[in-house]
């Protein structure tokens, strides 16, 4: 079974690494805001919110569909996507504190290790 969940995410992670160069070189305009990374992640995170819901009765989403489409596909397109459906089964738990902390922490401390992976690298 693991052997066929890695090439289900394999093939899905290289479709949407495709894909999501693709989308980053039709919208990208230098020294501009980032309008491809903000659509990629948007997208992404409108098509794993319905691939969740549509997916979670059904068979073949359990077999295959997960590991190709929302781990593979959408994790190669964008891991946003990942973010925001942790970020709503918290808020759909009622975990209001822990969702919030977790996307203000998210956010603060991942734009800190680029900045400090910047630094390091000597950038």
């Amino acid at each position: 079974m693991l052997s066929k969940a890695v090439l289900w995410v394999a093939v899905g992670g290289s479709i949407g690494a495709v894909c999501r160069f693709l989308v980053s070189t039709w919208l990208f305009v230098p020294d501009r805001f980032p309008w491809a990374t903000f659509v990629i992640n948007i997208a992404g995170s409108l098509a794993i919110g319905v691939l969740w819901g549509l997916g979670q009765q059904q068979p073949w989403f359990d077999s295959w569909g997960r590991y190709l489409l929302v781990v593979g596909l959408l994790g190669g397109f964008t891991t946003f996507s990942a973010f925001s459906l942790e970020t709503v089964a918290l808020i759909d738990g009622q975990r209001y504190l822990l969702a919030t902390s977790y996307v203000l922490g998210s956010m603060l401390v991942c734009v800190i290790a680029a900045w400090t992976g910047q630094r390091l690298a000597g950038a």
